[in-house]
């Protein structure tokens, strides 16, 4: 009866199709099951498939599986095809190796690396073939990952667009995946945006504004077109309808201008996974990387709306003209617009609100109340008295 009870853990660290295995997986599975042909005293109860995992990490699906099937007492035997296999952070493969494996009773084979903790020796060879392997092991990876960054660094500066997704408005270019190229239809909604944003609605009139013409957002509209989409994009309702905060993100986007920002995030380094936000100072910003939607002129123009008080009053849907523009010369403050009636006649004028909240100050604001008309008048000789932006 065999003595060990045995599951073989096969790891790759990346493959293209997830949906077919690998050839590396097939060959280490066959590889294993050799091994245990001449060895009758184990028996492979279990097998564990972890294919595009890094092994730098240890919360690999399939050896967290493993790992309880240990704790459970189902398997006794761990049995690989080379150490690298089970992990190449030399840290923590070496504490699985030295303290956990132990622990539960286990025997460790690496097979290609003729590593056994059931046949190791009392001078310890085994033991520092292990430790030199995991450092080497470790190493690689330390290497391949800055590699790679100086490869997407190299891309990034030249104006390669290296992410997964491109934003709504353009998709990937079928000569070159490294380019942008405008979506021939929701290029033309991102362009409505900025129109209508300029023309002084609201981020949420413009989201109103689109679902009542049953435009699909973009997460509806990739979906819909089988486009590649990221878990964390435009969309913050579960019913994928347009939302304020959809178009604000749109109307902030200095892609929609040509310009390529990239590396706002990054992890720390090739050990630590976690993705955080970097500062301004190290993205990569390269002009003129491919065909903008929008002009730099109005994109600034928008971003300095941002800054001013927009809003329509409650009964309007339009933006009255001196909105978010008039400052108090005396307290600097932002000056609103009042309406007064006598009789059949409307008065409009602009106060400073801040005036009247300070009358008890040793130094209140003691700016005057301004009309209306005859402000548009000198502002503007050649605007009509009751002009207002066109919604």
């Amino acid at each position: 009866m065999p003595k060990y009870k045995a599951a073989a853990y096969i790891r790759l660290s990346y493959a293209a199709d997830h949906s077919n295995e690998s050839d590396s997986v097939a060959n280490q599975r066959k590889l294993i099951e050799n091994f245990v042909s001449r060895n009758p005293d184990i028996q492979l109860v279990c097998e564990k498939v972890d294919d595009g995992y890094s092994g730098i990490l240890f919360d690999r699906p399939a050896f967290v599986e493993m790992m309880r099937d240990v704790t459970d007492g189902k398997i006794n035997c761990v049995i690989v095809k080379d150490l690298s296999r089970l992990g190449r952070e030399y840290i923590e493969t070496g504490r699985y190796l030295r303290r956990i494996f132990p622990t539960y009773g286990v025997r460790f084979i690496s097979i290609n690396d003729g590593v056994d903790t059931a046949l190791e020796d009392d001078n310890g060879n085994s033991e520092l073939t292990v430790t030199m392997k995991n450092v080497i092991n470790d190493a690689y990876c330390r290497d391949i990952s800055i590699k790679t960054r100086s490869a997407l660094d190299v891309k990034r500066r030249s104006g390669d667009f290296t992410g997964a997704f491109p934003v709504y408005g353009y998709f990937k270019s079928g000569e070159d995946k490294n380019r942008l190229v405008p979506d021939p239809y929701a290029s033309n909604i991102v362009k409505d945006i900025f129109r209508m944003r300029l023309e002084g609605r609201s981020a949420a009139r413009i989201a109103a504004e689109l679902n009542r013409l049953c435009v699909l957002s973009p997460l509806a509209y990739k979906k819909n077109n089988g486009l590649p989409y990221g878990k964390n994009g435009y969309a913050d309702r579960a019913d994928c309808k347009w939302s304020a905060t959809t178009v604000i993100r749109i109307l902030q986007d200095e892609t929609y201008t040509g310009t390529l920002v990239q590396g706002r995030r990054g992890s720390r380094d090739y050990k630590n996974k976690a993705v955080q936000n970097l500062p301004a100072s190290q993205w990569i910003r390269v002009e003129n990387a491919h065909e903008a939607l929008v002009s730099q002129i109005d994109f600034r123009l928008v971003q300095q709306l941002r800054g001013q008080d927009t809003r329509t009053s409650p009964k309007e849907d339009k933006v009255y003209l001196f909105s978010g523009v008039l400052i108090c010369g005396c307290c600097g403050g932002r000056m609103v617009r009042k309406t007064n009636r006598s009789g059949d006649r409307v008065y409009h004028y602009y106060h400073c609100p801040t005036g009247r909240e300070e009358k008890r100050l040793s130094q209140p604001c003691d700016s005057e109340r301004e009309r209306a008309n005859p402000l548009c008048q000198r502002s503007c000789p050649g605007v009509h008295r009751e002009h207002r932006h066109p919604q």
